[in-house]
């Protein structure tokens, strides 16, 4: 019995044990539940909603008169840079590899003699305005809006008419809300490795061609819901052809999100902002205050910038720091023993290649981009062809070029040193480099920028009538004109 009874007391206290223990667990687990929830994060606002609101509900009256004088320097570059862009190898490629698929003869390439169908359009002028690496570029996102948003909007007008001051507000719209939405989730976005023109832009080009195809409320949010659905681009792209393919791929993109919404294609309700949505698979950052806030009072696209110099943008106070010395105390490449440079960390990060083979490869090298403004006192599409690349003497100074990262300046900033070979040191310092919102270029220097583009596609007469349709493209009847009037061999608007 004594034996037994010890057995029970050994089995009760096994039991009572045990059953702390299950105990413990479950308030455990109950703490880790609520301690997950917690960091869950709270509801966010209904941002797919609100865009689409907004969108749906302006007007071209709304649009401040910066706003548009901005969108129209934006259409402007953007037609230079595609019809320059309009006969590179890359684009070639692509319009012989979709020539046998590509449907009705529905919109203009830019700068070409062939015709796509809307969609496939969109794609190739989106890859001929990018393909330089000179477009337009929203500064605190390093967003280039105008590819996505113009090459769609400019192929559907085409096929959908629509007059000019409806066009115009259409491309403030798209890039507003492309812009918005990339505030929202950089840096940490782009820090992932996500080309943020490819990612953000399909949403402007929706939001653009579902204002020409007059979208209600509900059909411009299953737009951008198809939109969140079709991200693209990856940073890894960068120096070969694949990163232009990601800005026509985003204007394409846009334009089948718009055109499926407007048949009753549905998406979610909350694509952007849900749980499983856009931004919380594809940042760590979600801030919604840059997505909703002044909406339509505040303009980021009056904060767009055009590039002076063919390369990404984080060289140009470099570039700009080079061609100032070199002019000011007329360098030539034999004086200079060193160049040294004290730059953002971003510099290196985007645009480290040491020893570019291919003129695309030279837009996202330091020392290339350095090292030819020096020699040639330029940085234009011709400063980084193959050609420039491979140049003995750039190749020789590029050797020669030393940067630094630097935390603590700006991206906008640049601190330049060059060593001569009998002994001078000169010295440049650049707060704000040409092309910047401080320092923009100037109405002329686009239109300059655009003829130099276009010089050996269109014809000089030809140039000059489609940069005078883009400067009064509000007094338009159909904008569609403008797209035909930049096809290879036009005369002018049809």
């Amino acid at each position: 019995m004594a034996e037994v009874s010890r057995r029970s007391l050994m089995q009760l206290a096994a039991t009572l044990a045990a059953s702390r223990s299950v105990q413990a667990a479950t308030v455990a687990a109950a703490e880790q539940s609520t301690a997950g929830k917690a960091r869950e994060p709270s509801a966010p606002p209904a941002v797919t909603h609100a865009l689409a609101r907004w969108a749906i509900g302006s007007s071209p009256d709304d649009l401040p008169a910066n706003v548009r004088k901005e969108a129209t320097r934006t259409l402007l570059n953007y037609l230079g840079v595609a019809v320059g862009g309009s006969h590179h190898e890359t684009v070639d490629i692509a319009v012989s590899a979709l020539s046998p698929f590509s449907g009705p003869p529905q919109a203009t390439l830019l700068g070409r003699r062939e015709r796509f169908d809307v969609m496939n359009a969109a794609f190739v002028n989106g890859v001929s305005s990018h393909v330089f690496d000179y477009d337009d570029t929203h500064l605190k996102t390093i967003i280039h809006p105008g590819g996505p948003v113009i090459s769609a909007l400019l192929a559907l007008a085409e096929y959908h008419p629509v007059d000019g001051k409806q066009f115009l507000s259409a491309l403030a719209l798209g890039v507003e809300t492309a812009l918005r939405i990339g505030n929202a989730v950089y840096p940490d976005h782009y820090d992932r490795g996500w080309h943020i023109t490819g990612t953000a832009g399909p949403f402007g080009a929706a939001v653009a061609a579902g204002k020409v195809l007059g979208l209600d409320e509900q059909r411009m949010v299953w737009a951008l819901g198809l939109a969140a659905s079709q991200p693209v681009g990856l940073r890894e792209s960068f120096g070969s052809m694949n990163k232009s393919f990601n800005p026509g791929r985003a204007a394409s993109n846009g334009v089948f999100a718009a055109l499926l919404a407007a048949k009753g294609f549905t998406s979610s309700e909350g694509m952007i902002e849900a749980k499983r949505g856009w931004a919380y698979t594809i940042s760590t950052k979600q801030d919604w205050r840059e997505v909703t806030e002044g909406l339509g009072q505040r303009w980021e696209v009056a904060l767009n910038t055009y590039k002076p110099f063919a390369c990404g943008i984080v060289l140009h106070p470099s570039i700009d720091a080079a061609i100032q010395l070199r002019a000011e105390h007329r360098l030539t490449p034999a004086q200079i023993a060193a160049v040294e440079l004290r730059v953002n960390p971003l510099v290196l990060e985007l645009t480290g290649k040491k020893t570019p083979q291919k003129g695309l490869e030279g837009k996202f090298s330091v020392y290339h981009a350095v090292a030819v403004a020096l020699v040639e006192g330029a940085a234009g599409e011709k400063q980084f062809s193959d050609r420039a690349v491979r140049d003995p003497v750039v190749v020789a100074l590029r050797e020669r070029v030393t940067p630094t990262v630097d935390p603590a300046v700006k991206p906008e900033q640049v601190d330049m040193t060059v060593s001569l070979k009998d002994g001078k040191r000169l010295t440049k310092h650049i707060e704000k480099a040409i092309g910047s919102v401080d320092v923009p270029m100037t109405d002329q220097a686009l239109e300059s920028k655009f003829a130099d583009l276009a010089e050996g596609v269109l014809p000089s007469a030809q140039t000059r009538t489609l940069i005078d349709l883009c400067w009064n493209v509000e007094k338009l009847a159909a904008a569609g004109a403008l797209a035909r009037a930049a096809a290879l061999g036009a005369v002018g608007p049809r």
